[in-house]
C-alpha cells in the first residue's frame, strides 16, 4: 500500500505511519490474498481458495463428492458441520468456496454457473445442471399409523406442492390430493439431513395444522445418522439427501424431491462460472488460487 503524507512534521509523520500500518494488519483469512474482490474482473482476481466443505456423514458431501468424482477432499479443506456455517463462512470470506442444497441458497452468497449452466431449480427438473441428487425419506419395514399418513401427506398434490414453494423439484407432477381426514393421532420421529430438514419442517407444519394430534419432531443430524435411525428404529423416518450406500441395508429409500447442490463464491468474487473438472481440481488441492480459474 502507498503512503502518502502532507507536510505536517516528523511527529505526526511517525504517528499517521503507525496508525496506518495497525490499520492493515487485521488478519484474518484474506490476510494473504492480494485482490479487492468486486471491484476487478475475474481475469485480474487472484488469491488463495479458501476452500470449506460438510463434514463426514453429510448427505451433501457424499452426493457432491461423487456427482464431481473425487474421493475425499484436500486436508486443507476447512470442515463445516452444516449448511448454515457453510453460508456464513462463504458470505464472509471474500476468497472463499462452498456447496450448500439449492433450496438453501440466499441473497448472501453468489452461485456460480456449472459449465455454462445455472443453478435452477428448472435446469434440475430437465438435467441440464449436473450437480443434483435426490431427496430421500428412509424407513424400514412397512410405515403404520401416522407416520404412513404423513408419508400419504407427503406424496399428495399438497405435500409436492409445498416441494415446489421451497425451491426443489417434485418428483410427482400428478399427485392426487390429500384424502387424510385428520384422524391420525400419534408421534412421528424423524431424523437425517440438514438439507432436508427445511423443506420437511414445512411438510410437517402443514400436515399438523391437519392433523392437530400428530406430533412430528425432527432432528436435523446428518443422512448417515438418519439413515441409522431409521435402520435402527429410533427414528421413524429418516431423512437422506443422496441415495443409500451398498452398506446400508435393511431400509427403504424413497425420493420426495430433486434438488441440486449449488456450489458457492462470496458476492464480491468476480468469478461467474467453473466447469467441473475445475471444481474438482480446486477440491482435491490441485488448483490452489483464483487466478488459476480466471485465466
Amino acid at each position: 500500500m502507498a503512503l502518502k503524507f502532507k507536510p505536517l512534521g516528523k511527529l505526526v509523520m511517525a504517528l499517521g505511519v503507525t496508525a496506518t500500518l495497525a490499520a492493515c494488519g487485521n488478519g484474518g483469512s484474506e490476510g494473504s490474498n492480494t485482490a479487492d474482490g468486486g471491484s476487478e474482473s475475474a481475469g485480474d482476481f487472484s488469491g488463495t481458495i479458501n476452500v470449506t466443505t460438510r463434514e463426514e456423514g453429510s448427505g451433501t458431501r457424499d452426493a457432491f463428492q461423487e456427482i464431481i468424482d473425487f474421493e475425499e477432499p484436500d486436508a486443507s479443506a476447512l470442515v463445516q458441520n452444516g449448511t448454515d456455517q457453510v453460508l456464513s463462512y462463504v458470505a464472509g470470506d471474500t476468497y472463499s468456496i462452498g456447496y450448500i442444497s439449492l433450496g438453501s441458497m440466499n441473497d448472501t452468497v453468489k452461485a456460480l454457473k456449472i459449465d455454462g449452466v445455472e443453478a435452477t431449480e428448472e435446469n434440475v427438473a430437465n438435467d441440464s445442471y449436473k450437480i443434483a441428487r435426490p431427496f430421500n425419506i428412509v424407513y424400514s419395514g412397512e410405515l403404520e399409523g401416522a407416520a404412513k399418513d404423513f408419508h400419504d401427506f407427503i406424496f399428495s398434490k399438497e405435500g409436492q406442492d409445498i416441494v415446489l414453494e421451497n425451491g426443489y423439484v417434485p418428483v410427482k407432477s400428478d399427485a392426487e390430493a390429500y384424502s387424510g381426514d385428520g384422524s391420525a393421532s400419534g408421534t412421528i420421529n424423524i431424523a437425517g439431513s440438514t438439507s432436508v430438514g427445511p423443506v420437511m419442517e414445512k411438510l410437517k407444519e402443514a400436515y399438523e395444522q391437519k392433523n392437530p394430534n400428530v406430533q412430528i419432531n425432527i432432528t436435523q443430524n446428518g443422512s448417515g445418522a438418519g439413515v441409522t435411525g431409521a435402520q435402527e428404529g429410533t427414528a421413524d423416518i429418516g431423512m437422506a439427501s443422496r441415495e443409500l450406500k451398498e452398506d446400508e441395508t435393511g431400509v427403504t429409500a424413497e425420493a420426495i424431491a430433486k434438488d441440486g447442490i449449488a456450489v458457492i463464491v462470496n458476492k464480491e468474487n468476480p468469478t461467474d462460472d467453473l466447469s467441473v473438472d475445475q471444481i474438482r481440481g480446486v477440491y482435491t488441492g490441485e488448483i490452489l488460487d483464483w487466478s488459476e480459474l480466471n485465466q
